[in-house]
């Protein structure tokens, strides 16, 4: 990647994603997408990992969404197959990731940003910081899922209004209605974030992830999974289940008790 960066790091149990484009407002290109779904993937199957924070660089904005000037010359299945497809596929990586996520919102988050900070489970955003869906204004619609993420928080009207007019929702108003967690001075966001990952980290971590995922389903996402990943992981631990490996491995017959 050349000035479009997304950079992990880690410090013990936390690990942080920072996106580090300040020059073009951390606009989003196809590059950086692909990186965050690797790195998203990557946490997703690292068990030192407890809590996720997403950042971003420089004071100007949090994320104003998808770089228009790289797709803008695009044919409509292109667009369709290179951005919208793509950032639903990243974005819901991110929403599913088995460790809590928490945004530190130091600024703008303006459509698909707007989005990105809704794909955290927590959003702590500074006084500065307001939200936005200006898509309509260049003759195009919000991609990545931030419609959908919104409807489960906000009600329709207001999502219509958003949608329909670009108006903006500063951060005091943000936390009124539940789009974000907590509202902070200027440049305290991300050690607010810090603050609220470490307590996180100290609690068991497993509960915690089970407990996402069981707030997931019941408010209708990946219900399925999650209910077969609770099954499988609480029949793996039965006295039957050893017996029936071990009966699998010395080729003879299970005697499962029922235990």
């Amino acid at each position: 990647m050349s000035d479009a960066k997304v950079i992990l790091t880690r410090n013990g149990q936390i690990a942080e994603i920072l996106i580090d484009r300040p020059e073009k407002l951390n606009a989003l290109s196809v590059e950086m997408l692909e990186e965050l779904y690797r790195l998203v993937l990557q946490l997703d199957e690292d068990p030192r990992v407890r809590v996720v924070i997403l950042h971003s660089a420089g004071e100007r904005a949090f994320c104003v969404g998808a770089d228009i000037q790289a797709w803008a010359a695009y044919q409509p299945m292109d667009m369709w197959r290179s951005w919208v497809k793509r950032g639903h596929r990243v974005f819901d990586a991110l929403a599913g990731l088995r460790q809590p996520v928490i945004a530190a919102i130091q600024g703008p988050a303006l459509g698909g940003g707007f989005e990105l900070a809704m794909a955290a489970d927590l959003r702590i955003a500074e006084q500065r910081a307001f939200f936005a869906l200006p898509e309509t204004g260049i003759a195009t619609c919000p991609g990545w899922s931030g419609s959908a993420r919104l409807n489960k928080l906000i009600n329709i009207s207001l999502i219509k209004e958003l949608v329909f007019t670009g108006c903006n929702i500063d951060s005091n108003r943000a936390l009124q209605l539940g789009l974000v967690n907590a509202v902070c001075a200027e440049g305290e966001s991300l050690a607010k974030a810090r603050e609220m990952a470490a307590v996180i980290a100290q609690r068991a971590p497993i509960a915690v992830q089970l407990s996402k995922q069981m707030i997931a389903a019941n408010s209708g996402d990946n219900s399925a999974m999650t209910i077969e990943a609770m099954a499988s992981g609480l029949s793996a631990l039965t006295n039957d289940a050893k017996e029936g490996v071990d009966a699998f491995f010395e080729k003879r017959s299970a005697n499962f008790r029922g235990e």
